[in-house]
């Protein structure tokens, strides 16, 4: 994996608050709710504004109950499970999002298709692992703030997961950090680790969406600018490692100096 870039180096951060980038969202808004996307759809946009499709498959990895499915629900905009259910066998999302590109200034739709896995299927049934990691482009490693055991666990879930997976994107996503005040997980360690992973650390919170002035509707938009850091995060680092691969931008050896 290629050393992480630094955060709005590769995507522009705010773009989406524009009133450009709001038009292109509107592509996967419908009257202010989120679209949801089969495997087969995409969005839809007017041939003046037809842009490329950058597409990656990222698994979602972590310990049962830290909120794999209930962040991937948020990301995708549609209702976050009230109840832990633990998830039965693989479940995939597809979630579209559009952003722009610091250095060409042009727009790039990304397509990220999220692979969720239960905890017991994983360990029940050995293809399941083998089928998530296959072709997959990213890791994306969950703990819960109120869970220091799932924090622990990272090491041996980077070492189990990916651990022969040296050119796939690995990032790592703290949930429930709306109950930061309970938090089991100290600053302190997050900076240590860190430091010595080198890893992106992203926050999630687990609250329900807001809602549409019915009162039962999530508000689409809303829900976007709580997770766009998460997509422009993705994004970001799964474009810098195509370009690496691709040879059009240098790897520094992991020893070289920041």
């Amino acid at each position: 994996m290629a050393r992480p870039p630094a955060p709005g180096s590769v995507i522009a951060p705010a773009w989406h608050e524009s009133a450009e980038g709001k038009e292109y969202l509107a592509c996967i808004l419908r009257k202010n709710r989120r679209r949801v996307f089969g495997l087969l759809e995409r969005p839809v946009l007017p041939p003046p504004v037809a842009i490329d499709t950058a597409s990656y498959k990222i698994f979602v990895s972590g310990k049962s109950g830290v909120g794999k499915t209930a962040m991937v629900a948020k990301l995708a905009g549609l209702e976050v499970p009230v109840v832990h259910h633990e998830t039965t066998g693989i479940q995939t999302t597809v979630v579209f999002w559009p952003a722009k590109l610091q250095a060409s200034n042009c727009v790039i739709m990304f397509r990220f298709e999220f692979w969720d896995c239960g905890e017991s299927a994983l360990k029940k049934f050995d293809h399941m692992l083998p089928a998530c990691k296959e072709n997959t482009d990213a890791f994306l490693f969950l703990f819960s703030f109120t869970d220091r055991t799932s924090f622990e666990d990272l090491p041996g879930q980077l070492a189990r997961v990916a651990g022969e997976a040296p050119g796939v994107v690995k990032m790592v996503i703290g949930s429930k950090f709306d109950q930061y005040m309970h938090t089991d997980v100290p600053e302190r360690d997050l900076t240590a680790f860190r430091q010595a992973w080198e890893l992106p650390l992203l926050r999630v919170k687990s609250v329900p969406g807001r809602r549409l002035a019915d009162g039962r509707t999530l508000d689409g938009r809303a829900g976007l600018a709580d997770v766009a850091h998460v997509l422009n995060g993705l994004a970001e680092q799964l474009w810098h490692q195509d370009q690496v691969t691709a040879g059009l931008l240098p790897n520094p050896p992991e020893n070289a100096p920041r």
